[in-house]
């Protein structure tokens, strides 16, 4: 097996495991404060608290990955959400902790968490050989599935353990990723590939990710891309939940979010298998709009046997939007600059997510409820077709949104930029590719007018690469390589 296997294989199943400890604490601490007061706003500002950070957060913590050690950057953000999981065990053991200190212990432990992410998007791609990207980020996609499957187990173990139960489980599994981090031995070109390089005043890097992104037409479109994705998903994501009690039960809602998350493992584990398609951009659009078809499908009826099916087959298309999105955006990006440009992806596709919190509440209860119930302004019209009653504006919602994504995919196909973005950017050098046969030129004269000549040819190329976006209007890009 290939080093860089072997390593991605072992970093990526404790960070698995840490990733668990962490949803199973983030659920658990939500359960808390809505039982404790019965509030859905207190419950949505837990959400917020987890999320902000890194969209405020993540241009700095991208910035410091790539000119700190990445994997001493990793521990040390390990290690800091573990003394804050540590003060939350504290306060529990004491005595009931108060709500607002469920805020500040969340948020302490997403800026930690945002840091300890930079470091780690960062080092995958450049431990994978860059062959395997596709099937490193199906792997990655995988942990998606705990976090929806979260529920299940947590709601297991607050009945076995209680919530102190579950925060010391969340500490081990950060104890047991430090121990692995330490214990792998990975090179200096994925811990510092830039180290050689002078680095730009902070200030400057906190921008680099956006005018890297910029100047590369295609990337940033991909990435707008993504992020859209993300809002018409999201805001779905967010009524999922109230959509099914509308019509079933709690015990229906379980098994139902179960067999989402089963949804997202079985597309993870297959795009890891496969790598994902060959033609990246045309395969996140046609999953895109498969995606959006089926998220549309969710409207049709209140039925928990209609959800059973569209909601893992949608769950099951997620990783291969985001994965194959990511690799193109891994592939095309310097090695060097993969904290900053990936963390800049990171904070403009939270903010799509933390609009869907915002705005979808307020949707489901002020315009589109009122509009389906009877009597309802669209009671005649869109009800007759998906019906009208308790929840049917939320299924509003997941129509308009479905057909959203519907759009979104040709709209994303039909621009030039990104549909050439594989063909007109070059790969980013692949610090795994094996290196080219050294010659002496003393032994081998020609060996010496073979580099040259070589280099002459590669520089013409890149001359005429350069020409060539001048003349396409991406001139920033032109200029902007070395």
């Amino acid at each position: 097996m290939h080093d860089g296997i072997r390593r991605f294989a072992v970093i990526w199943a404790a960070q698995l495991l840490s990733i668990i400890g962490s949803s199973l604490t983030g659920f658990v601490l939500g359960v808390w404060v809505y039982q404790r007061n019965g509030s859905a706003t207190e419950f949505v500002l837990i959400m917020l608290c987890a999320v902000l950070p890194e969209v405020l957060l993540s241009p700095l913590a991208g910035a410091l990955a790539d000119r700190w050690d990445r994997r001493r950057m990793l521990m040390a953000a390990d290690a800091g959400a573990a003394v804050v999981t540590g003060a939350l065990a504290v306060l529990l053991v004491l005595g009931s902790p108060e709500v607002w200190h469920v805020y500040v212990i969340t948020v302490a432990g997403a800026v930690f968490g945002t840091f300890h992410m930079a470091a780690y998007h960062a080092m995958m791609p450049l431990i994978m050989p860059q062959r395997h990207l596709g099937r490193a980020n199906g792997l990655m996609q995988v942990a998606d599935s705990v976090k929806i499957a979260a529920p299940l187990l947590a709601g297991t173990l607050l009945v076995t353990v209680g919530v102190t139960g579950v925060v010391v489980i969340d500490l081990v599994t950060f104890l047991v990723t430090r121990v692995v981090m330490f214990a792998v031995r990975l090179p200096r070109e994925v811990t510092r590939p830039g180290a050689s390089a002078a680095p730009e005043p902070l200030r400057g890097d906190l921008l680099f990710g956006w005018r890297y992104l910029r100047a590369r037409r295609g990337l940033f479109q991909l990435v707008v891309v993504l992020a859209a994705y993300n809002l018409f998903f999201g805001m779905s994501g967010v009524l999922v939940q109230p959509l099914i009690l509308s019509f079933g039960s709690a015990a229906v809602l379980g098994a139902l979010m179960f067999a989402g998350g089963a949804g997202v493992f079985a597309g993870g584990l297959v795009l890891s298998a496969w790598g994902g398609p060959r033609r990246r951009v045309r395969g996140v659009a046609a999953f895109v709009a498969l995606g959006g078809t089926l998220l549309a499908l969710h409207s049709l009826a209140p039925s928990p046997w209609l959800i059973a099916v569209v909601a893992p087959a949608f769950l099951f298309t997620l990783p291969f939007v985001q994965g194959t999105g990511m690799t193109v955006l891994q592939i095309k990006t310097d090695p060097a600059a993969l904290g900053r440009v990936l963390s800049t992806v990171r904070a403009l596709t939270q903010t799509a997510t933390v609009l869907t919190y915002l705005a979808a509440g307020p949707l489901a209860d002020r315009v589109f409820e009122p509009m389906l119930a009877p009597g309802g302004a669209l009671s005649g019209t869109l009800g007759a077709v998906i019906g009208t009653g308790e929840g049917r504006g939320i299924a509003a919602i997941f129509l308009i949104t479905g057909l959203c994504l519907v759009l979104l995919a040709p709209f994303a196909y039909l621009q030039p930029r990104l549909r050439k973005v594989e063909s007109e950017l070059p790969d980013a050098d692949d610090v795994h590719a094996p290196p080219e046969p050294v010659t002496d030129p003393v032994t081998d004269p020609g060996a010496g007018r073979d580099v040259e000549a070589g280099s002459r040819t590669g520089a013409q190329a890149d001359l005429g690469t350069d020409v060539a976006r001048v003349a396409q209007g991406d001139s920033d890009a032109a200029l902007s390589r070395p």
